[in-house]
């Protein structure tokens, strides 16, 4: 293809900028009646307060400005373990703090232990890597990463496909203890020499299920079998999503330590119950009517509609522009400053509908999404689980309304009867007949 030429821009760095966020919602506490299972031997006790934790001032200093009050389930669990320098697995439902669990308890340990940014070296050794597997999502977990280094000589730095190589050479140069990628990218950059890998202490997989799955499976190999990338003995890893089926964590044993440590807050892979889920029997000629009859419904409410292709996701957009209903879409074939604009018009409500496919199914935190449409539902119940969560994040609550056409998601009446089922919701007569037909 065409060579890249995309520089993005860089994010303000003016304190107020980099402590933005968003309102708790009344839920918020009703995290803490979760039951939380953790498996293996020897857990250390769950922390009860950010201020227990034993970390530096200016790190504590840091959580409160993110506006981090106090813990949720995933954080009390996950904090101590890693702290503790132990390897995790952990499952927590969607908007539920997962980022925080890791960075926190990571960053402290730097601060501790001192990091050496040397920046210009040709070669730069960061201590921590964290991958995960869309580009929307690693820049937001270097945001997030920026508020709890403020002030302090840790340097963070994002890199992923769709920018300039060269651009994201000259940022890793600067200096970089913190190296937030997605595979692909950071794969071109060690074999490029411009990152030593024998420094790496803390090795964090997001949204590790993608991570081990058919996409990325091969790269995370790749990955930890670098001669100078310490054995899993002697780094720590750290697995963290929403949903993690069975044969994924057989898989995420071949990358942690025996004695790793499984957090699971709720039902493994359960739904978060702020999200009122509703499936509407829909065949596939009638989705575009039943689409603008909800969207004019909900008037100027955030919405993100997920479609099954990236075509279909231009061609719906296109379609509620016509119809006076401001859309933008955002897909893998759209170059990476049309997604980078479609995000922002979407954040600032300029576009309330976002048409996206599942490149935006995971991980993402975009304030007030009232509503998710799954136009097209998904191959598997687990990415249904993770498109949902994009509304009723942080104790907000949000509204899910999923399209099922008989002909082509029969397979997934039965897990979806037990994903709405296990967050007390609804479960529609005819569905149930469609699963036991």
């Amino acid at each position: 293809g065409p060579k890249v030429t995309y520089v993005p821009p860089p994010p303000p760095d003016d304190e107020e900028a980099i402590f933005a966020r968003y309102q708790t919602g009344m839920n918020f506490d009703k995290y803490d009646e979760n039951v939380v299972e953790v498996s293996g031997l020897d857990p250390p006790a769950a922390l009860m307060s950010f201020a227990d934790a034993n970390i530096c001032h200016t790190l504590t200093v840091n959580i409160a400005k993110a506006g981090y009050s106090k813990p949720t389930p995933v954080q009390k669990y996950s904090i101590p373990i890693i702290l503790a320098g132990r390897d995790l697995m952990a499952c927590a439902q969607t908007g539920s703090g997962k980022t925080a669990a890791f960075l926190v308890p990571v960053v402290a340990q730097m601060m501790r232990d001192g990091v050496t940014a040397s920046s210009f070296k040709e070669q730069q050794e960061p201590e921590c890597i964290i991958t995960a597997p869309t580009r929307e999502l690693v820049n937001q977990i270097f945001l997030e990463a920026r508020k709890f280094v403020y002030g302090t000589c840790i340097r963070p730095v994002v890199i992923y496909g769709g920018t300039q190589t060269d651009y994201s050479i000259r940022q890793v140069k600067r200096g970089c203890n913190i190296l937030c990628a997605t595979p692909g990218r950071l794969l071109d950059i060690i074999g490029r020499g411009k990152i030593g890998l024998h420094n790496v202490k803390y090795l964090v997989l997001d949204e590790a299920d993608r991570m081990l799955d058919m996409g990325f499976d091969a790269d995370m190999k790749k990955l930890v079998s670098f001669p100078d990338m310490p054995p899993k003995d002697k780094r720590q890893t750290l697995m963290f999503s929403a949903t993690f089926p069975e044969e994924v964590q057989r898989l995420a044993g071949e990358f942690l330590k025996t004695d790793f440590l499984f957090v699971v807050v709720g039902r493994v892979g359960g739904a978060c119950s702020d999200v009122q889920q509703n499936i509407l029997q829909v065949s596939q000629y009638l989705k575009r009517d039943k689409l603008i009859e909800i969207l004019h419904s909900t008037g100027n409410e955030r919405t993100l509609v997920f479609v099954d292709t990236k075509k279909k996701a231009d061609f719906i957009a296109c379609f509620l522009c016509q119809e006076n209903i401001p859309a933008t879409s955002i897909h893998g074939d759209r170059e990476q400053r049309e997604r980078e604009i479609a995000l922002r018009d979407f954040r600032s409500g300029k576009s309330p509908v976002l048409v996206a496919t599942s490149v935006a199914a995971r991980g993402l935190d975009i304030e007030s999404v009232q509503h998710v449409i799954n136009f097209d539902l998904p191959s598997t119940i687990e990415e249904y689980v993770h498109r949902i969560g994009r509304t009723g994040r942080c104790g907000n609550t949000g509204k899910a309304v999923g399209f099922f056409d008989n002909s082509s998601d029969g397979h997934l009446a039965q897990p979806l009867i037990k994903v709405l089922s296990d967050a007390q919701q609804e479960v529609p007569v005819w569905l149930t007949e469609v699963a036991l037909k």
